[in-house]
């Protein structure tokens, strides 16, 4: 039986005429980040899709590791394709991909220029609108490993620089059980973007790994409580988490279509099990488009999910039950957009004007309030 397996090596070593090549992640890991050429056919589409493949070239896939693919190689191969599956799949090129090269300069030039309206004057602005950072301020920018969190500790250090108020930084990595391959991008993005990380370690994956029933709200809230817990031993009193513009308003609608309730994502809260600790979110008004473009025209490639259930390539794996609530949402607003262009800031701008006058039913510090307490109250005083 013919070897299925190619190196990254060999692949580089043909022509780009000579071979299709195929993502088999699903879309949302796709648009993180792929090997360029690559199109994104995903598992359960690619057999689907068989007519349209070509019998003179050879097609090589890949998923995140290269589980998935093999299996698909051997299929497509039994039909008569030249099919090979890339060895190690998309997490063996991103670490092979790395080069040993000085190019936080350039980066930072293009945080202070290019994008400095889109990014840079949209995290100030945030900065100071919500108070974020105070004088005296030591705070732990907690880095996951994505283009957001990596952003957000180039832009604290663009703010240290040309700072107005004096405060200090450490840029926080919790490793909560991270495969190799996803410590290694992390460790070689922050020395590529000159971002002294600070690692430290948990067994957060271990622990959530055998819960059924809603496994990824538990490793965020332990994660959290992890950070809070070593931010607060290394002397600061804020945590700062990557959360951007998109994610502001795809909470809001998540909470009214899935949670039956009206909320937001704060750019700060006091913690209640850390006394004296605050969380804040400094990117909270960049547009996670413009994230992309700087990563895209900078050439960075950052990891999408570290989350240990997609180890063993389970993420390559979709189906309709499979797709995130956030995701459904994602495509919710794009839809809405292609007909109010305002959409996404009307969404952002709802929780800023709410009408108290006009609900039925408010929590204030977890209390509950009726408009029947005020209602007979508020008519007299109109009559008057």
């Amino acid at each position: 039986m013919k070897t299925l397996n190619i190196t990254v090596e060999q692949m580089k070593q043909l022509q780009s005429e000579e071979y299709d090549l195929i993502d088999m992640r699903d879309s949302v890991a796709y648009q993180h980040g792929f090997i360029p050429g690559a199109v994104n056919i995903s598992e359960d589409k690619l057999m689907e899709s068989m007519d349209s493949l070509p019998r003179d070239k050879k097609i090589i896939l890949y998923c995140m590791k290269g589980i998935i693919s093999e299996d698909a190689a051997r299929e497509l191969t039994e039909k008569g394709y030249e099919a090979y599956n890339l060895e190690g799949g998309y997490g063996r090129w991103l670490i092979e991909s790395f080069k040993e090269e000085k190019r936080y300069e350039e980066i930072e030039r293009s945080i202070q220029k290019k994008f400095h309206k889109e990014i840079m004057s949209r995290f100030t602005k945030a900065v100071k609108e919500y108070e974020l950072v105070q004088e005296g301020d030591k705070i732990a920018v907690c880095i996951s490993g994505g283009k957001d969190s990596m952003l957000m500790a180039k832009l604290f250090q663009e703010l240290k620089r040309y700072r107005k108020v004096n405060f200090e930084v450490v840029f926080l990595v919790m490793d909560p059980g991270y495969n190799e391959t996803n410590r290694q991008v992390i460790e070689k993005n922050a020395k590529l973007l000159n971002i002294p990380i600070t690692v430290f370690e948990s067994d957060i994956f271990e622990a959530v790994y055998e819960v059924e029933k809603s496994p990824c709200y538990l490793c965020a809230r332990m994660r959290r409580g992890h950070l809070y817990s070593k931010a607060k031993e290394l002397g600061c009193n804020k945590i700062a988490l990557g959360h951007h513009y998109d994610d502001v308003i795809e909470t809001i609608l998540m909470g009214m279509l899935y949670g039956a309730q009206i909320q937001t994502m704060m750019p700060k809260l006091h913690s209640t099990n850390f006394e004296g600790m605050e969380l804040i979110r400094p990117m909270y008004l960049i547009r996670e488009e413009d994230i992309k473009s700087w990563r895209d025209y900078n050439n960075l490639r950052f990891i999408q999910c570290a989350c240990r259930f997609t180890d063993d390539c389970t993420a390559c794996r979709v189906d309709g039950s499979a797709v995130s609530k956030r995701t459904e949402i994602k495509d919710l607003i794009a839809s809405l957009k292609k007909t109010n262009p305002y959409i996404e800031a009307n969404i952002f701008r709802s929780v800023e004007n709410v009408n108290l006058s006009t609900v039925i039913a408010y929590k204030k510090q977890g209390e509950k309030h009726h408009f029947l307490e005020e209602y007979d109250n508020n008519s007299s005083a109109m009559q008057k």
